[in-house]
Formats: C-alpha cells, sequence, structure tokens
C-alpha cells in the first residue's frame, strides 16, 4: 500500500476506493437535474460585456473545474491561457479581425453566412477588448517531454470539448456571462500568447458581465423530443 495525492492509500496497482461519491435519493436527483436544467437554460452567448472587472480567483476556480474533465488515457491535453491583460487582448482582437474580415469578404461559403445572418454577427469583434477575461483554450496534440521525445495524447479534440463545456458551464454557474468565438485560422493565439507548437488553439472563451441593456437573438433551442432517442426505459 502507498499513500497517494491528498493523502488517500493506494493500492500498489494504483487505485483506491472512491469516497468522493454521494448517492442520493430519486426525488433529490430529479430536483437537482430539473434545476441544474433550467439554470442551464437561461445560459446564452453575448455579444456585448461591460468592462467591469472580475476577480482573477473566479476565472482560476472556473479553470480548475474546467481541467477536471475525463480525457483519453487520463492524458488532460489541454491548457487554458487566462488572458486580462488590456494590451494583449487589443492584440488578440486586431489579429482577429483580420481573419474576420477575410471570412465575411468571401471566405465563408453563401450558406454559412444565411446561417449566420439571425445573429446579427459581423468582422467586428469589440467583446475581445471590452470583457474583462478572454480564456484561450488549446489542444495539446502531444506532450513534449524533457528528453525531446513526443508523448501521444489521445482523443484529443474530444477531451478538450469536454473541458471547454465544463469550463462554460463553470463560467455560468459562478454568475458570469459567455461567448465563444473561433476566429480561422486562429494561429495567430499561439503567437501571440508564446504557447509552444504542439499547442493548437480550440477556441477564445470570453467571460464576464453583460453590458447594461443586452439584447440577445431571439432565437429557440430544439424540442428535447427532436434530439433525444429511447432504447429503453423511458417516462411515459
Amino acid at each position: 500500500m502507498t499513500t497517494g495525492v491528498g493523502g488517500w492509500i493506494m493500492s500498489e496497482d494504483g487505485f483506491r476506493p472512491w469516497h468522493e461519491y454521494r448517492r442520493l435519493e430519486v426525488p433529490d436527483m430529479l430536483t437537482r437535474a430539473s434545476a441544474f436544467a433550467d439554470d442551464l437554460h437561461r445560459r446564452r452567448s453575448i455579444r456585448s460585456f461591460s468592462d467591469e472587472p472580475v476577480p482573477a480567483g473566479v476565472i482560476r476556480e472556473c479553470i480548475r473545474a474546467a481541467a477536471s474533465a475525463p480525457s483519453g488515457a487520463n492524458r488532460q491535453p489541454w491548457h487554458f491561457a487566462a488572458v486580462g491583460d488590456a494590451a494583449l487582448k487589443r492584440r488578440i482582437r486586431t489579429a482577429a479581425e483580420v481573419e474576420e474580415r477575410a471570412f465575411y469578404a468571401g471566405r465563408a461559403p453563401e450558406a454559412w453566412l444565411e446561417d449566420l445572418a439571425p445573429l446579427g454577427t459581423d468582422a467586428h469583434k469589440p467583446f475581445l477588448e471590452e470583457a474583462p477575461w478572454l480564456i484561450v483554450v488549446f489542444a495539446e496534440r502531444f506532450e513534449a517531454t524533457a528528453d525531446g521525445s513526443k508523448h501521444k495524447n489521445y482523443y484529443v479534440p474530444e477531451s478538450v470539448g469536454i473541458a471547454t463545456g465544463m469550463l462554460l458551464t463553470a463560467l455560468h454557474h459562478a454568475g458570469l456571462a459567455t461567448l465563444t468565438h473561433t476566429p480561422s485560422p486562429m494561429g495567430f493565439l499561439r503567437e501571440i500568447l508564446g504557447r509552444p507548437p504542439n499547442e493548437r488553439p480550440f477556441l477564445i472563451v470570453v467571460a464576464g458581465y453583460p453590458a447594461d441593456g443586452v439584447q440577445v437573438p431571439d432565437i429557440q433551442r430544439k424540442p428535447l423530443s427532436t434530439v433525444t432517442s429511447w432504447h429503453g426505459p423511458s417516462e411515459a
């Protein structure tokens, strides 16, 4: 027997009892699940942020939640770059708008632009400067070890996607508004933030308080019945 992280007694094969699990009664499960779903349905992507500061500690705890995500072979192939520096945010906005202008001016297929039209988006991205925090999520394709060799990571897009979803949920739970932004291509983010070549920018999560009077597109989510199918016991 050995002592593992947090003082847990671990067996020689690297496993330990899962003492953190808490079983709930079914009525409590349903209440919690319903309340959580209702809360997440209040989350909306916004594009107009207040410049009111958000403590770095809040962002750190939300990233800590995201970093607990499951990943292929537990490789944890992600890096979260929290950007609150005004000069860096300005550089990111400037570089992103270069790509966005090319996108809207001809790179995007007409059908894509038609789908974007109800959202009211264009090449101007002021939120990249206005919001107090940008969290740039990087996907680590492989780990560069100290001896110069490469250690493969597995299911990288899936793992980083799960972690990003948990990040968005954590930020919402903490009382912040969010937006995901994916300029294409995004290689400039690696250069601006000094990240190594084995990391690929995945997306930017914009986080902060909503601006006064912020509006969101009047769109609806698909009914649950159209996005689920049941192959076992279900509610009547």
